[in-house]
């Protein structure tokens, strides 16, 4: 995102000058541990892993809005809120800021995980039909949908698959076809989200509601739009790659929906508050 004024003599205030740091330093913290102790027990107990998924804790739902996976991840992010935040933060004060931050964090991440509950537990029924009857036809349907290309174990199982395909009615395939479909859940269960995009959108929202004729732009897309034309339209982006769902993209699409849609209904909840009469 580009700057949308030199924001020269605008001192950062204390919350987001403080989130900026926190996140620097986990992030930090993280690749060492990663990079150093060769461990990522980091991310393990601070990234939000799927509600189904052994791995998951409650207070993940907080704490990966502090952990980011590589240096563009968290560039981008804190590029956000600093352009944002500050702005913000003198307006509301510093524990206005700090809340909306944090709801809008947990906001899109309970969106997003709500979302991946309903397709694991599309998954999960799938393999308990595969458990249920067990054959080539199931356990084709099952990888076919839950597999990806990016799997350790993809060549694998579909060398594996190929050989039951040409003897279906071989039951000696079964018990491999149910390790393979454990292995693949747990793939699927096990995936981490971590980051402040959440966080980030909500803060573009809120900008675009209290400034909505300020021009802005994307860093690899210099057209100058006004804020109340921006969001919606990058709005309906990510609802397209969230849906689409493209193997390759990792990208947590709702959870930036999410955190825009809260975001939303504080500000506006801030916005009639402030015309109540007591």
């Amino acid at each position: 995102m580009s700057s949308f004024g030199s924001g020269h003599g605008m001192s950062t205030p204390p919350v987001t000058k403080s989130i900026l740091t926190v996140t620097i330093i986990i992030f930090a913290l993280s690749w060492g541990a990663e990079y150093f102790l060769h461990t990522d027990r980091m991310i393990r107990y601070l990234a939000l892993f799927r509600i189904q998924s052994p791995l998951f804790f409650p207070t993940q739902l907080i704490t990966h809005i502090f952990m980011h996976g590589n240096l563009t991840h968290i560039f981008f992010n804190m590029f956000g809120l600093f352009m944002f935040g500050r702005v913000l933060e003198s307006i509301w004060g510093s524990k206005k800021m700090l809340f909306f931050y944090l709801a809008t964090g947990i906001g899109a991440a309970l969106i997003q995980s709500l979302i991946t509950y309903i397709q694991m537990q599309k998954m999960i029924h799938l393999a308990q039909a595969f458990e249920a009857n067990p054959g080539y036809l199931a356990f084709s349907t099952f990888i076919n949908k839950y597999l990806y290309t990016s799997s350790n174990y993809y060549k694998e199982i579909m060398s594996f698959a190929q050989q039951w395909f040409y003897n279906p009615e071989n039951n000696s395939f079964i018990q491999q076809a149910k390790f393979y479909i454990n292995v693949i859940e747990a793939q699927n269960l096990n995936i981490p989200m971590l980051g402040a995009s959440g966080a980030i959108f909500g803060l573009l929202a809120a900008f675009a509601m209290m400034f909505p004729d300020v021009e802005l732009m994307l860093i690899f897309l210099p057209i100058p739009i006004k804020a109340k034309y921006f969001v919606p339209i990058y709005a309906v982006i990510e609802l397209f790659f969230g849906v689409a769902g493209f193997e390759w993209d990792n990208i947590a699409h709702f959870a930036h929906l999410g955190g825009a849609l809260v975001g939303f209904i504080i500000v506006r909840h801030w916005k009639r508050k402030q015309f109540n009469i007591y």
